[in-house]
């Protein structure tokens, strides 16, 4: 490697990482401190403090992870859902929603396949929601001001099951539920038991099978 080279080369590296640290820094002091918010539960005031630390690490890969460092009604409600994220004026609209949500799916469970959503992890693929109306949506599609709405009426989609009804929207000819793989009879399908259970409305007491084919033709299809 020629001098010139090497010398561009440090200085780009020098460059980002001062960015990364001005950008490291800015969102760490936005966070910290302690803040009055009005705590959901109770609707009486309460002091939180945002980990400003974790907000500004995860935010260098784009997409800032909130949650509550400590808080006065703890630790009697530690294990609260921390709906008070939304109230974070420090933080955008999508990272309030996700704050709030990344701790909204522990312990529920799909609507469609029946699993059990564990914490969730930042770099973790987000899970959607089903709106009462069976609409599908993704966090990016929750506005703030629904969030109460979201929280009380919509229900978890786990990952897989959300990329199987997105595929089914737009390729609904491509995948196939087989109803002779989760124990349904002969009797079962000519009553209607299980072709009447449609992709979208499938029991979450029952394990969750797709065929995808791959191609528009003959063959070609994986499980």
């Amino acid at each position: 490697m020629s001098t010139a080279l090497y010398i561009t080369v440090t200085l780009l590296i020098f460059i980002g990482l001062l960015f990364a640290i001005h950008h490291l820094v800015r969102t760490y002091l936005r966070y910290r401190g302690l803040r009055i918010i009005t705590c959901p539960d109770t609707t009486r005031p309460a002091f939180v403090e945002v980990d400003a630390l974790h907000a500004a690490l995860t935010s260098t890969v784009g997409m800032t992870d909130i949650h509550l460092k400590q808080c006065s009604r703890w630790p009697l409600q530690q294990e609260c859902g921390q709906e008070c994220l939304a109230q974070i004026d420090a933080a955008s609209e999508q990272d309030q929603v996700s704050g709030v949500l990344m701790r909204w799916y522990q312990g529920k469970q799909c609507v469609y396949c029946g699993h059990e959503f564990k914490p969730l992890h930042w770099l973790d693929d987000k899970p959607a929601l089903q709106s009462p109306e069976g609409k599908l949506l993704e966090w990016h599609q929750v506005p703030r001001e629904s969030l109460e709405t979201v929280l009380n009426d919509y229900l978890p989609v786990c990952w897989n099951c959300y990329l199987v009804q997105f595929f089914h929207s737009q390729y609904p000819g491509m995948v196939v539920y087989q109803p002779y793989k989760h124990g349904f009879s002969g009797s079962d399908v000519a009553r209607g038991t299980a072709e009447q259970s449609p992709v979208g409305t499938l029991s979450s007491s029952q394990p969750v099978t797709f065929e995808v084919a791959a191609s528009s033709g003959p063959g070609g299809r994986i499980v």
